[in-house]
């Protein structure tokens, strides 16, 4: 993986032990490597930072979401685009306890087959001004080379909320929001330059928190090691009791 720290990895590895040890091609050895490997995994999640920070612009989206939100599962997401990035928003989401989310789209086609795996509503790009104002929630993120969210519906959308606040995550290059945006007293406006420095201080912190990772792994190397060299001596220990 490019992304330090990144637990999908362990939970790959963990499936393709499971697959090998069910189908009895692990052994003794194999076992032990990868019980012991699943446990230092879990010490260094525990011990260390490593896993503390998000490092994808689509996670540190999610993280700044819960710290303006206390419940996100009391929040309406609407997400603008249906790409790459917005799916892994919404699936960040979801495990966040997200329950209403839209998802709008200039094709409904591709807007549905997202909102079927991440079980949320479709609406074409047409419908997606008449529902802004549901959102506490706007994540957008599409291809488009002129804004698509202006101030004139924001105002609106507003409006209709009576000033409830929204926060808008804005991950498009160049900018899917009119910049005025920014200047509407009850809204929280972040762009993709802005998580892109919250990603940044973070890649740092976890490269420290991998040094430190580092050093328990070596340790657990050697014991490794020191059990693999044990299991070596095994036949002669028996041999030498056997004639005593």
């Amino acid at each position: 993986s490019m992304v330090l720290g990144e637990p999908q990895i362990l939970g790959q590895m963990k499936q393709a032990f499971s697959t090998a040890h069910q189908a009895g091609t692990t052994g003794k050895i194999l076992n032990r490597l990868f019980q012991q490997t699943f446990k230092v995994a879990k010490q260094v999640r525990t011990d260390t930072t490593i896993g503390a920070n998000p490092v994808s612009v689509a996670f540190a989206a999610v993280d700044l979401a819960r710290h303006i939100f206390t419940q996100l599962s009391e929040q309406t997401v609407l997400l603008i685009g249906a790409g790459e990035t917005n799916e892994l928003v919404a699936r960040h989401l979801v495990e966040n306890g997200v329950e209403r989310m839209m998802v709008a789209n200039r094709s409904l086609e591709r807007a549905k087959s997202l909102a079927a795996r991440v079980a949320c509503e479709a609406i074409t790009l047409d419908e997606m001004p008449s529902r802004l104002a549901q959102a506490d929630i706007v994540v957008t993120s599409t291809a488009s080379r002129v804004p698509i969210l202006g101030k004139g519906a924001m105002e609106s959308a507003l409006r209709a909320r009576r000033h409830r606040p929204m926060f808008i995550i804005d991950l498009a290059v160049p900018r899917d929001v009119e910049p005025e945006v920014a200047n509407l007293k009850d809204v929280f406006l972040y762009t993709v330059d802005d998580l892109e420095n919250i990603v940044s201080a973070n890649r740092a912190s976890r490269q420290e928190a991998a040094a430190e990772a580092a050093k328990i792994i070596d340790l657990q190397v050697v014991r490794f090691m020191q059990w693999l060299q044990a299991l070596d001596s095994e036949p002669t220990i028996r041999a030498l009791r056997s004639k005593i």
